[in-house]
């Protein structure tokens, strides 16, 4: 059972961040639809520059859904760990190299979302730093 308790905390901090993941996710998806929106009230410069965010969109986007893919395979990864953790225990089946190598790929896929994640981070405040910039 003790064994079993540390990866629900790792599962609580992955469901956490695919929490603010998919608020993300929604937040680029509605300024996505905004902007094809507004496409043809548009002057050409402003036209040209919402050509650039959308772009820069996709990219985030695109990192929303690595991220989003690594936290949910880590998730489901630490389910198998904490199940294969109880058929061990109760079975006595020694599967401890099995968990200790599942715990290393949801570990890897976890650092992978919060890398993701990042990067979708950096791009947000490059695209907010351009769009000051076009405004002034």
């Amino acid at each position: 059972m003790q064994l079993a308790v540390a990866p629900v905390f790792l599962l609580t901090a992955v469901g956490t961040f695919i929490s603010v993941l998919t608020s993300r996710l929604a937040r680029i998806v509605d300024r996505i639809r905004i902007l094809e929106i507004k496409q043809e009230e548009l002057a050409l410069e402003e036209a040209a520059f919402k050509d650039v965010e959308l772009s820069l969109l996709g990219r985030r986007l695109l990192l929303i859904y690595i991220a989003l893919t690594c936290k949910v395979s880590c998730g489901l990864i630490v389910g198998m760990i904490i199940a294969s953790a109880f058929i061990d225990a109760f079975l006595a089946i020694k599967l401890a190299t099995f968990i200790a190598a599942l715990f290393v790929l949801a570990m890897v896929a976890f650092i992978g979302g919060l890398a993701a994640m990042l990067r979708e981070i950096f791009l947000a405040v490059q695209s907010t730093r351009a769009s000051m910039r076009f405004r002034r």
